[in-house]
């Protein structure tokens, strides 16, 4: 009991978003530090992790990537299941990807917690001379959702690493207000890892929640 006594929280954080947008890249340089130009389609549900401070609190942050189901609109409720935040990102480039973030945002909150942190990431800033989705119109978006807003560079390693911060200070400052109730969400409870065996157990016991 209580081996791991390195971190205080586990916070689960989704990558949503339509494919090649650059979740994995995102992933891979916020846990990893890199940047793989050959990126393939990633196939069955992956996340990486990394311990960062916040506050003198150390949070093991879990950041989940849809690993290319989203291409068959396959992602399941056991995805989303004890996320404490999400970070739902469109290519700048590509104006369709920008305007399927409603859908998005309407499937992350059928299935996570209502006291979700999510924030709208433009991903490829880089490639501003193409872009298609102004900077202004995607901020007033977010925030006539209530969504934090971030462009980003995974390529060029730009705010990826603000935008990931942002993300669990928000969620710790959620969790030390109490304004998430211990319980509602499986990963802020204290020091304890998301096992998969005790997820989809949960599963089948709250199968019957009509959608």
């Amino acid at each position: 009991m209580g081996t791991d006594l390195a971190y205080n929280f586990v916070f689960k954080v989704v990558l949503i978003g339509e494919s090649g947008v650059g979740k994995s890249n995102l992933l891979s340089r916020f846990t990893k530090n890199e940047f793989n130009h050959d990126s393939r389609t990633t196939i069955g549900v992956e996340f990486s992790t990394r311990s960062i401070q916040v506050d003198s609190i150390t949070i093991k942050a879990q950041i989940w990537d849809t690993a290319g189901l989203e291409r068959y609109r396959a992602i399941t409720s056991a995805y989303y299941r004890g996320a404490v935040g999400a970070l739902l990102v469109y290519d700048i480039t590509k104006h369709l990807t920008y305007e399927n973030v409603e859908r998005w945002l309407k499937e992350l909150y059928d299935h996570a917690d209502p006291h979700i942190v999510v924030m709208l990431v433009g991903n490829k800033s880089d490639l501003g001379n193409v872009r298609t989705v102004p900077t202004e119109e995607a901020k007033v978006f977010a925030e006539s959702k209530g969504l934090l807003f971030m462009e980003t560079s995974a390529l060029e390693s730009t705010n990826v690493e603000s935008a990931f911060l942002e993300v669990l200070t928000e969620i710790h400052k959620k969790v030390a207000s109490k304004e998430v109730t211990r319980g509602s969400i499986s990963a802020v409870t204290l020091g304890q890892a998301l096992g998969p065996s005790r997820e989809f157990n949960e599963e089948r016991q709250s199968c019957c929640k009509s959608s």
